[in-house]
């Protein structure tokens, strides 16, 4: 049986905010107890709004910054800053705004040759131009776009771009940071199938970060539905689309547009507002927006509870 691509266990990243000659700073929760496992050729969803703790993971993951507390390993290797220079190659990203992320002033060959310079300076000009136009060819891209620059591109092809940049170190781990949320609906489908494909051709295991509940169905085999910094629900894609048993959960599926006009929908609207990540409520932090809510909400924060099918709730769904 194969191993886990990455395990992680209780991440946590913390900013101090503010403070000044006569205040101490202030503590950001941004992320606290995300624990989960992938393994090759498998896709862990992170779903939630803005603010709930996704991009901070992301950022951890691909050893952009140092957990403030917990653990991970990648391939076996902890993730610990001393081992950063050995995994860069196992674990790359893809950004969400394919405008933004490449250099407008290089070429296609140069930016897909770019990182096998950095990190295979053994490599001849020769080998990496040869690995740049094979790579293209596996994106979707055609020969002549090796000499063309990313301005001269749509959005999807610009992202074809940054997907074959991420795999030219043949990572192990990618992350997915809203990959398709920046492109037309009508190109979104195509780079999604593109990603599925190199997916399973090179067993890849992805983190999939997400606000689009329709692409996650489309894409995940788990998924993990943060809320204010911390897992409230955890599952199969199957299970927590089919059963989903966080009032969260329960309302972000509910605000998820259907394309089948007999299927009846009960939209959910929260009412208040999300608590400061400044000022976490005591208890269950979504208690304050939940219909559920009791005294015990307040008071007591529910641990992430279950085998399988797990969810941080003390009165969880049927």
């Amino acid at each position: 049986m194969s191993e886990p691509v990455i395990v992680a266990e209780h991440l946590a990243r913390h900013y101090e905010v503010g403070g000044g000659l006569f205040s101490k700073p202030k503590v950001v929760k941004a992320l606290s107890e995300a624990s989960f496992t992938i393994m090759p050729g498998k896709t862990l969803a992170v779903v939630g709004e803005s603010g709930c703790g996704k991009s901070t993971l992301a950022r951890l993951v691909t050893l952009i910054e140092e957990p403030t507390a917990g653990s991970f390993t990648i391939d076996g290797i902890p993730g610990t800053k001393n081992n950063w220079a050995r995994l860069r190659d196992s674990v790359q990203i893809v950004f969400q705004d394919p405008y933004g992320s490449l250099n407008l002033r290089h070429r296609v060959g140069s930016i897909l040759e770019e990182p096998l310079k950095i990190n295979r300076p053994d490599m001849s000009a020769a080998e990496r131009e040869e690995k740049a136009r094979a790579m293209m060819a596996l994106v979707g891209l055609r020969p002549e776009h090796y000499d063309r620059f990313p301005h001269m591109f749509s959005g999807g092809q610009r992202q074809r771009i940054a997907v074959g940049r991420a795999l030219m170190l043949e990572p192990k781990l990618m992350v997915l940071d809203e990959p398709v949320s920046a492109l037309d609906v009508s190109i979104q489908s195509q780079v999604l199938n593109l990603l599925l494909d190199i997916q399973e051709r090179m067993q890849l295991a992805y983190l999939f970060i997400s606000h689009d509940l329709s692409v996650v169905r489309h894409v995940a085999d788990e998924v993990i539905v943060m809320y204010l910094g911390r897992p409230v629900e955890f599952g199969t894609k199957d299970e927590v689309f089919a059963h989903p048993r966080h009032p969260y959960t329960k309302a972000l599926l509910s605000a998820t547009p259907t394309t089948e006009p007999e299927r009846k929908v009960e939209r959910i609207k929260l009412e208040g507002e999300l608590p400061s990540p400044l000022n976490v409520p005591d208890g269950c932090p979504f208690a304050p927006r939940c219909w559920k809510a009791q005294p015990i909400c307040r008071s007591t924060r529910p641990e992430l509870e279950g085998s399988g099918h797990r969810v941080a709730c003390h009165f969880p769904e049927d």
